[in-house]
């Protein structure tokens, strides 16, 4: 990176797509430091990854940094993750219907949520009825997300996982079940990641038209096809990011936009505030409506 790149300001205009900061890409700083560096770079709000930093887990340790940075929390991101299955309950729906409950108390619009993994059994198969549910009786949006396949898609995985699953996904040997790609199932709300579509190497364009208006959140990133999920800065892969936020904002997308990107190689906070600066100013500049 040449020089600092400008650090836009907080966008309060209401036709203006909000974008947000997840606190996943502050790693290996905590939450808190998130909610300081999104106020600081003039972000519209933050993403709370609910893992083992013991903040993310607090509701009301989070809303006194809501209030005392001026930031909005604008989506809970349940713990799914295979290192946080015990955290808040070692029970997958209970942990589903804690971060309902934690999104309306923040007040937050949205729930991220992967697809349920193979071995959650019961879970995976009440799964659609238990995202209606708490939809119908929140209010809050439950946006189920991309995932990739563990290992990438060949012509020996396609034609064993079509086998043994059914599923309309692009192959390789998938952990979640019925698939890594939630639009095979049907869901009312989806998150859209970049870096998971390049690590299933699946056409992202062609994905955002099968959520259409059930898009309702997007993980901005960038990925090369590597075979693991990397979470790069925006323009540094070979996802179409700038043409999915120039899309977005062509069609009236009323979600956020939540930078997810791994920055844990920052060699300092200030190094790390370059970068995500860096990736805001991207964001920002694909996602200005035309003739504005």
């Amino acid at each position: 990176m040449t020089g600092q790149p400008t650090r836009p300001e907080r966008q309060d205009a209401p036709d203006r797509i909000p974008v947000g900061l997840s606190s996943a890409s502050v790693w290996p700083q905590p939450a808190r430091a998130a909610f300081e560096m999104s106020a600081d770079l003039g972000f519209d709000g933050v993403e709370v990854m609910v893992w083992a930093d013991a903040v993310s887990q607090d509701v009301k340790a989070l809303s006194r940094l809501s209030r005392q940075h001026g930031v909005p929390v604008l989506a809970v991101h349940a713990p799914c993750l295979l290192i946080t299955q015990r955290v808040w309950s070692p029970e997958p729906e209970e942990r589903l219907r804690k971060a309902v409950v934690a999104a309306s108390e923040l007040g937050a619009s949205t729930v991220v949520v992967h697809p349920p993994f193979r071995w959650q059994r019961r879970y995976a198969e009440a799964f659609p009825e238990l995202v209606e549910e708490l939809e119908e009786t929140s209010g809050i949006k439950i946006a189920v997300e991309n995932m990739f396949p563990l290992r990438p898609p060949n012509s020996l995985n396609r034609l064993r996982t079509a086998r043994s699953s059914g599923a309309k996904g692009n192959g390789g040997l998938s952990a979640f079940k019925p698939s890594p790609d939630p639009t095979d199932v049907g869901f009312r709300n989806y998150t859209l990641d970049l870096s998971h579509a390049a690590a299933a190497h699946v056409d992202a364009i062609e994905l955002l038209k099968r959520m259409s208006s059930g898009l309702a959140h997007v993980h901005l990133a960038d990925g090369t096809g590597a075979a693991h999920d990397e979470h790069l800065l925006p323009g540094q892969g070979s996802q179409p990011c700038a043409e999915v936020c120039e899309a977005l904002a062509a069609d009236g997308y009323e979600g956020s936009v939540v930078l997810e990107v791994n920055t844990r190689k920052a060699k300092n906070p200030q190094q790390r505030a370059d970068l995500l600066a860096e990736a805001l100013l991207f964001a920002r500049l694909h996602l200005e409506p035309l003739g504005t």
